[in-house]
């Protein structure tokens, strides 16, 4: 634990003690006079490589970091103040958005990825925030439960951010130490919190500034804990604890913050839509590392060649295995190598902003108007994360699929149509010969066929074919099918065997009896 300079000249960290160059207070006084030395992470990698670790870290006071991405956890407490009657609130809609009321009579919450009722995917609790912040107008309607002391019934008014009492940007989880970037090995798109990952390895997306991430410049949070002062959204904010899912073991630390949101610029917060996923909010982020002993010097100085994180597949949802590990600089090259094939990277989060939020930072401190706070207690790096405790099991494919009615190429359009009769079955598998998948065909296709004076079956099956795998859930395979508005998927292994068939009627009788 970091203690202050009238208690001990030493930091305790990972079973060794550092010896302290400096503390927070005379850093604050180096501020205060004019005089501290600070620099960007970008810049300290650059003191360390010509300087050595040593000297940089008798010689740098400050390190500052910048990190500016989507950051779905996010959110904010409002204060209405009470009409006249008073009124206690029900439900709450800002610009159509609801905001969570589970407080006092005037008090909400919107989260950023709580969607508007009339423009989902395009508005949300985040564009809500950014509106406010731009002075613009938002539209208040909410709905009362009316007791003695609150007998107000209705409201529909109009308000802006000088409306209100309070505006508090509370965010629950921030600046992820790290990132994993995703990919996507599946046949057809998948739409994602981390954007549009194209089929069959086509791209990869990542998220994180790399050498300028907050979190990964104090891996072992010396200096990060509750009380430190931070930059956030464009004002100064604070790190109120540990973020939710916070795991450090494996470099995934987070962060809970939060600030005056009046004191904020929407440049900083920008609400965000991804395409058939939802909404959510870009948050500017950054924090001031002190340098007070060589460690943080080696930490800060971390270029992006050795800091690393994982490539995941999101094409297997279920598990999301990883693929490899890969550094920053490998990703902001704009390729990198899976398997043997290059695939195209891009990014999520602004390197731009992340630096501009860095300058800026730095800026404040040397100008005195930025001084460091001593956090009142460490972050936690022994917090294990854990998945969800379930009491019922969601079904797998493998649970459900039934045996798949199969034809070849070379069987005529009357011997599939008589084994749809024959089998009671409203789609046949196409197979080769050693059982792997070529293609399906409905009873729909061949009534189609007959129409058409079709005769072939090779121009009735349909060859680009949507798949499910026995391990996948069956919540998973129905989102699958509704999304393509498809009736069923062939049940295929790893190496596109046919291993069965489940259809959306399949579904829906085992979702009766599992839920019942």
């Amino acid at each position: 634990m970091l203690l202050s300079k009238n208690i001990t000249d030493k930091i305790y960290d990972r079973g060794v003690f550092l010896t302290t160059i400096r503390t927070i207070d005379e850093i604050n006084d180096k501020i205060a006079r004019g005089d501290a030395v600070v620099f960007t992470a970008e810049e300290m990698i650059k003191v360390v490589e010509q300087n050595g670790v040593e000297t940089a870290a008798q010689e740098v006071d400050v390190v500052t970091t910048g990190t500016f991405g989507a950051m779905c956890s996010s959110g904010a407490f409002f204060n209405f103040g009470h009409a006249d009657p008073p009124t206690k609130l029900n439900k709450v809609f800002l610009n159509d958005v609801e905001a969570y009321h589970g407080n006092a009579a005037v008090d909400c919450y919107i989260g950023v990825t709580q969607m508007s009722r009339t423009r989902p995917f395009e508005y949300g609790g985040g564009h809500v925030i950014e509106d406010l912040l731009k002075g613009k107008t938002i539209h208040l309607e909410a709905t009362f439960n009316p007791t003695d002391c609150y007998p107000g019934q209705l409201i529909d008014t109009e308000i802006t951010i000088d409306d209100l009492n309070q505006a508090i940007l509370c965010n629950p989880r921030n600046a992820y130490q790290r990132y994993t970037c995703a990919t996507n090995s599946a046949g057809s798109t998948l739409y994602t919190y981390m954007g549009k990952l194209l089929p069959n390895l086509q791209n990869a997306i990542y998220s994180g500034s790399g050498c300028l991430s907050p979190l990964d410049n104090d891996p072992s949070y010396q200096t990060i804990g509750i009380g430190t002062r931070i930059f956030l959204g464009g004002g100064i904010g604070y790190i109120i604890g540990e973020g939710t899912q916070h795991n450090p073991s494996q470099r995934l630390g987070t962060i809970m913050v939060k600030g005056d949101l009046k004191q904020m610029d929407a440049k900083y917060l920008q609400g965000a839509a991804f395409t058939k996923y939802g909404t959510s909010m870009y948050v500017g982020l950054g924090i001031p590392i002190p340098i007070l002993n060589t460690d943080l010097a080696r930490t800060t100085g971390m270029s992006d060649e050795k800091i690393t994180t994982n490539v995941a597949d999101y094409g297997k949802p279920r598990n999301k295995p990883t693929l490899r590990e890969v550094s920053y600089a490998e990703l902001k090259s704009g390729k990198i190598e899976i398997n043997g094939k290059t695939v195209k990277t891009s990014s999520i989060s602004s390197l731009k902003d992340a630096r501009e939020i860095a300058a800026t930072l730095k800026e404040w401190i040397e100008q005195g108007t930025f001084f460091l706070t001593q956090y009142v207690e460490r972050l936690s790096t022994e917090r294990v994360f854990k998945p969800m405790k379930l009491t019922k099991k969601e079904p797998l494919v493998k649970d459900v699929m039934k045996s798949a009615a199969t034809c070849n190429l070379a069987d005529s359009l009357q011997d599939v149509a008589k084994k749809i009769i024959e089998q009671n079955v409203n789609h046949i598998v196409v197979v080769d010969a050693h059982n792997h998948l070529i293609g399906i065909v409905t009873s729909y296709d061949l009534a189609k066929a007959v129409a058409s004076n079709r005769h072939e079956l090779a121009n009735v099956v349909t060859k680009k074919v949507i798949v499910a795998y026995p391990e996948q859930s069956i919540g998973e395979v129905a989102r699958t099918l509704e999304i393509h508005d498809i009736s069923a998927a062939p049940v295929v292994n790893l190496e596109n065997e046919v291993q069965g068939i489940i259809t959306s009627e399949d579904i829906s009788k085992i979702v009766g009896k599992v839920w019942r």
